[in-house]
């Protein structure tokens, strides 16, 4: 089972968060073109999590996704991580971000990605939500460490399962985690920074030798436009976290190192494998063993 995802955040974080530019916004409407333009050509359909926000600033994202028969998902109303909010925030934002979604295109919104993977230990009410606003799948869960989020107590794994917690449950689809060779180490490989850093051949194996891998993508990963260096404000404001040299210099770095071979890439784990959208993925869901958190 291999699912093939999208993060669609881009327009509404750089007119909020970053430089409000045209430039930016031409860049990521021809970049989505040839998103659906590679999985149309090798029959694929894709889940596209996008915030809701998008339906009042962008909508026509939206609908050109919808309208090319590609799952939409939520990623939260404002991209605020959920680590950083309160149930009551969460709740609101959570139900105002799949109406709006819903509204737009017509269709029922039932997955669910949180930005950062900011859903953990701290914060497993999060699941009781999510299912109180109507979301069956769940693509949160990064089972290990990671920046502003990760939940590496997880017992499920990197496998797709049913989370059961306070009596509700919601299927889970995590994140891959694979091992470098030689050192063993265990590796996120099948999306974002991590994607662009590894080597081509290492993700294919990977995704070779499993049974489940789930890929996920932003419009930034595979787009040959170099990001800018954020200033101490922007970073502030983004990542709520201390804006300085250092942490601005290595989100750059991790920002732009292997962007240019990045599409070339996705477009050719799209000709080799075959992949499916959450939607797909979560009619086995009753195959799936039941994890209490």
């Amino acid at each position: 089972m291999n699912i093939l995802s999208f993060d669609i955040e881009e327009w509404y974080i750089e007119k909020f968060y970053k430089g409000n530019e045209d430039i930016k916004y031409r860049a990521y409407d021809a970049q989505l073109d040839k998103i659906l333009e590679a999985l149309d050509s090798n029959n694929i359909k894709a889940t596209f999590f996008c915030l809701g926000g998008l339906v009042e600033h962008f909508p026509y994202v939206v609908k050109k996704i919808a309208a090319a028969g590609h799952e939409i998902g939520s990623h939260s109303n404002h991209h605020r991580w959920i680590n950083k909010m309160t149930p009551e925030e969460f709740r609101e934002d959570t139900a105002s971000a799949v109406k709006a979604l819903e509204d737009c295109t017509g269709m029922k919104v039932r997955s669910f990605r949180a930005p950062a993977f900011s859903i953990g230990e701290v914060n497993k009410w999060a699941f009781e939500i999510l299912y109180e606003c109507g979301i069956e799948n769940d693509a949160s869960i990064f089972p290990g460490t990671r920046d502003f989020g990760g939940f590496p107590s997880f017992t499920g794994g990197d496998k797709p399962c049913r989370i059961s917690y306070n009596g509700i449950t919601v299927n889970e689809f995590p994140i891959s985690i694979g091992k470098l060779p030689l050192v063993g180490k265990p590796i996120a490989y099948s999306g974002g920074g991590y994607f662009r850093l590894l080597s081509l051949g290492f993700v294919k194996n990977q995704i070779r030798n499993s049974d489940y891998t789930m890929c996920y993508f932003h419009i930034l990963d595979i787009l040959d436009f170099k990001s800018k260096l954020m200033t101490r404000e922007e970073y502030e404001r983004y990542f709520g976290a201390a804006g300085t040299l250092k942490n601005r210099f290595i989100r750059y770095c991790k920002s732009n190192l292997g962007r240019k071979r990045a599409f070339s890439g996705l477009t050719t784990l799209m000709h080799d494998f075959d992949f499916i959208n959450v939607e797909k993925a979560a009619e086995s869901a009753h195959t799936f063993p039941v994890i209490t958190i």
